[in-house]
């Protein structure tokens, strides 16, 4: 029983570190600050990188693969984008899908087109407004700790 049991323990452990999980990639806070720059992110919008870096982190942790069920819509990956308006996800009723995409690829590790539409949704809504963690946590606030030594 005791031998059974310990097999099944590392049965467990293989599993979880051979099949693809859905934590996702947690991208470091000085790695996207630089990501985000090289993007052409500071000042677009009148925001600066500290804005989009505190965005992410309260809508996403810094988590490519995160996932939010709203009811009627869903948010997906590291910027959190809407399937209501943004993305198209299959299961969303009257989908917009502006920025012409499946929102599973906002799931992946690559957040270039991620990056596209967050400059999208950002650029038709002048500014960060649309992002609910954004507005709750940033909006206003002497953000510079989030780029502080990067």
């Amino acid at each position: 029983m005791r031998k059974s049991m310990l097999f099944f323990g590392f049965l467990l452990v293989f599993l979880g570190l051979a099949l693809p999980g859905t934590q996702g990639k947690v991208i470091p806070q000085c790695d996207l600050v630089k990501i985000l720059r090289q993007h052409g992110f500071e000042g677009f919008v009148g925001k600066t990188v500290a804005d989009w870096i505190c965005l992410v982190k309260h809508e996403s942790s810094y988590n490519t693969k995160a996932f939010h069920n709203n009811g009627a819509s869903r948010d997906y990956g590291i910027f959190q984008i809407n399937s209501q308006y943004w993305c198209e996800d299959g299961k969303t009723r009257g989908s917009k899908n502006v920025c012409h995409i499946s929102c599973s690829k906002f799931q992946d590790d690559n957040i270039e087109d991620d990056i596209q539409c967050a400059k999208k949704i950002a650029q038709e809504a002048n500014g960060l407004s649309p992002w609910y963690g954004w507005r709750n946590n940033c909006k206003g606030k002497n953000l510079s700790s989030y780029v502080k030594g990067c």
